[in-house]
């Protein structure tokens, strides 16, 4: 079997692996406890209790930091005063630590008139405590429907919108039926001069682009979900490629995007466009490293309660990629996340040059974890708490930091210090034309 055509088909066949639900904050959550364990008589009495402290729990397990006891239950003792709408001083609590924690709770929870009551209290007091754990803003409860909208977004799937009926059809119209109603509808567009069509011309040719392609065409038709990789030659020896987001496909996307560009022996140098990227599922990373590092390798570490874990590569290295003699990422403020980590990976590694401005600092590796106690028939909640932190190339936090590149654009004289950073000279002038320019989606 040809060596490009095994490479294909188990690029696909991890696709398929990872957009069966094996995302990294999704896989590595605990299984779920059969039983409810009463600690206290306070809990095993009230069901509104028990579900605050089923919180309080999981954080002192599962949060990145290790927060002691005696903080928690102070910031419990803050949310619990937000929630009320009164003042700490107003809040008994017997003891900083979790009976104290449970005595308090329960003191404001079972004296309230009706189960509404409790319930709004016993909500509000966590959303509070999981919006003021640091980074602040980055943890939170989630409804059942709000868990399902975020397995979504990390596969790219946009519910709320539908590129077939962007363009006036039916799901599964033919690509000839895509092709031609586009036309007619961008000949009316063009005429109009307006922003507003500017706007709705490029949403049509993204629609369009996407549903005359076989294979995001059949993706989109299947899953709904969205390419994430685009490609075009500069300069006639430079690959671009455009990373938008990293999905449960942009692996599968980068590898047959890779088989197809080395069929043209004139390509030698890449840029791999990482501006805007917000990052998302972190399995993906070990995968994509694996194809420039090997398989078992070291990729990176995650730091977490005072320990660093070490990730590895999990795919094997593909020998196309040598045809890349010379390879250049471009970052921005906007790339975040699991984009971050690669762009501090590949600078570690010295896979890449990185050419840009600082990325956005959002270092942070979340995960969700199931609430066994019910207060709600109708609901199931879940924390959405940070789990991790990432590190940079220099092994200190993204967080708050982000990735320096090489050559900062912000620089006056940046363009000239490509050349001591890259050889061809092909290259170098793709960036210099590229690097400054608004990444165009």
């Amino acid at each position: 079997m040809n060596a490009r055509v095994k490479i294909t088909i188990v690029l696909s066949l991890i696709c398929l692996v990872v957009l069966g639900g094996f995302f990294y904050w999704y896989k590595h959550r605990p299984a779920p406890v059969v039983a409810v364990q009463y600690k206290t008589a306070e809990e095993k009495k009230d069901i509104y209790v028990r579900f605050d402290m089923e919180v309080y729990d999981k954080i002192l397990q599962n949060y990145w930091d290790k927060i002691k006891d005696e903080d928690l239950a102070s910031l419990f003792k803050l949310s619990l005063a937000k929630a009320a709408s009164v003042s700490t001083e107003t809040i008994n609590l017997p003891t900083k630590d979790r009976a104290g924690t449970v005595k308090m709770l329960d003191n404001a929870i079972s004296n309230l008139k009706d189960d509404s009551a409790k319930k709004s209290m016993a909500l509000n007091t966590i959303i509070v405590a999981l919006y003021n754990l640091q980074p602040a803003g980055r943890n939170g409860l989630l409804s059942s429907k709000q868990e399902i909208a975020l397995r979504e977004n990390v596969s790219n799937i946009d519910s709320s919108k539908n590129l077939y009926t962007d363009l006036g059809l039916q799901k599964g119209a033919t690509k000839t039926e895509v092709d031609k109603t586009f036309q007619a509808q961008k000949a009316i567009l063009e005429k109009d001069k307006s922003e507003e069509a500017k706007s709705k011309l490029k949403e049509l040719a993204y629609a369009r682009d996407v549903l005359t392609k076989d294979e995001t065409k059949a993706l989109y038709d299947t899953a709904q979900i969205e390419p994430t990789i685009f490609t075009h030659i500069v300069g006639g020896t430079t690959l671009y490629i455009d990373m938008s987001k990293v999905s449960p496909t942009t692996f599968d996307e980068f590898g047959k995007a890779i088989v197809a560009a080395v069929k043209n022996s004139a390509l030698d140098s890449m840029v791999l466009d990482l501006r805007g990227n917000i990052g998302g599922s972190l399995d993906l990373a070990q995968y994509f490293l694996g194809l420039f590092l090997g398989k078992d390798q070291y990729a990176f570490d995650l730091y977490r309660q005072g320990d660093f874990q070490v990730q590895r590569t999990t795919f094997s290295k593909i020998s196309e990629l040598k045809q890349f003699r010379e390879i250049a990422v471009l970052s921005d403020n906007a790339t975040q996340s699991t984009a971050e980590l690669l762009t501090a990976a590949f600078k570690h590694f010295n896979i890449a040059r990185v050419v840009g401005t600082t990325t956005k600092g959002w270092g942070t590796v979340e995960n969700t974890f199931s609430l066994d106690t019910v207060i709600d028939p109708n609901e199931k909640y879940s924390l959405f708490l940070v789990h991790s932190l990432t590190l940079r190339d220099d092994n200190q936090p993204i967080e708050g930091r982000g990735v320096d590149p090489d050559v900062d654009i912000k620089n006056p004289d940046w363009k000239s210090q490509l050349s001591k950073f890259f050889n061809s000279k092909n290259l170098i002038n793709a960036l210099a034309q590229i690097a400054s320019q608004p990444v165009v989606r």
